[in-house]
């Protein structure tokens, strides 16, 4: 059996650190392993900014500036730019390069993690986003309030057209529904990986998002725990994912818990019968808004549901 040097596992993971480092024209690093791929062809910044169609007297937020490239661009049309970044010498170099313009009093940075940040008021956010957050943010983007008029971001291009895929598409998902519901969701156009700098390893592709203003009346919390049992394994039955004995526990834990904050007398024994309620009424939320993109009659059936959906909230299972 050969012998393995005690040297070759530190080798291999300085080379991978390597990997995840290129410099730049200016001798700045950029970590990979955090998403930073700076967009560097001209052209498409240009357009992706033609396409949110900025006004003057817009507050524009973006995420992962970088080096400025898109920064520049976006404070020439709005009246101010919140960028928000991680990496403190991207934030120095972002400042160097509106240093002593015009331009400088209309920037502000904010410091540190997107997610973990309370987001400010804004009208429109354009971003070259880090591929890695990109699912949070954009939930953490339609559930923000007050409502901003539309968002242009850059995604990994499967993450994209999982976001437009409709009903019946073989990318169609849980994220698919959710997104759709809470926004009306366009693809604008391809980005090649060698229009960035490091190229990533995947394509990318621009998606325009503009949040329904006003949002269906719903509960999203609970809405999202019932699409999560749904599409927790695409190739079961709806019935099938229902009648799994996790799904009942659950079901049955979260029907106890709303009887008891509503004064309502439970049963002693969760039988099939409300089971096959809360299966049908979830079934029928569900189709509604499926085939054809809006929940239908809501207003005449918001009372039966409102019963039926508190049984499915977004307890994980």
């Amino acid at each position: 059996m050969p012998k393995i040097k005690a040297g070759a596992s530190g080798r291999c993971r300085q080379r991978q650190q390597q990997r995840r480092e290129l410099k730049s024209v200016g001798g700045l690093m950029f970590n990979t392993g955090i998403g930073q791929h700076v967009l560097k062809n001209p052209l498409i910044v240009n357009s992706i900014i033609d396409k949110a169609a900025l006004r003057p007297t817009d507050v524009v937020l973006e995420v992962g500036p970088g080096t400025g490239n898109m920064t520049v661009k976006l404070l020439e049309k709005a009246k101010k730019v919140i960028a928000c970044e991680l990496d403190l010498r991207l934030v120095a170099e972002l400042h160097k390069r509106v240093q002593g313009t015009p331009l400088a009093s209309k920037l502000q940075v904010m410091v540190g993690d997107v997610l973990k940040t309370d987001l400010p008021f804004f009208d429109a956010c354009v971003a070259n986003l880090p591929y890695q957050i990109s699912s949070p943010f954009v939930f953490k983007l339609l559930l923000h309030r007050p409502f901003f008029r539309c968002a242009v971001l850059m995604f990994q291009r499967e993450f994209a057209l999982r976001l437009v895929a409709k009903p019946g598409d073989k990318l169609y998902c849980r994220l698919s529904i959710n997104t759709q519901l809470l926004a009306r969701v366009d693809h604008l156009m391809k980005v090649g990986k060698n229009n960035f700098r490091p190229p990533p390893k995947v394509e990318s592709s621009v998606v325009r998002i503009e949040p329904k203003n006003p949002p269906p009346p719903i509960n999203f919390q609970e809405w999202d725990g019932l699409v999560r049992i749904t599409f927790v394994r695409k190739n079961k039955t709806l019935s099938a994912a229902f009648k799994s004995s996790a799904v009942q526990q659950l079901l049955e834990k979260n029907y106890r818990i709303h009887c008891s904050v509503h004064n309502i007398v439970s049963r002693k024994c969760f039988c099939c019968f409300n089971n096959l309620f809360c299966f049908k009424m979830s079934l029928y939320f569900l189709f509604c808004f499926i085939y054809h993109y809006k929940i239908l009659n809501f207003e005449h059936s918001i009372g039966s549901l409102k019963d039926s959906m508190s049984c499915l909230t977004s307890t994980r299972t």
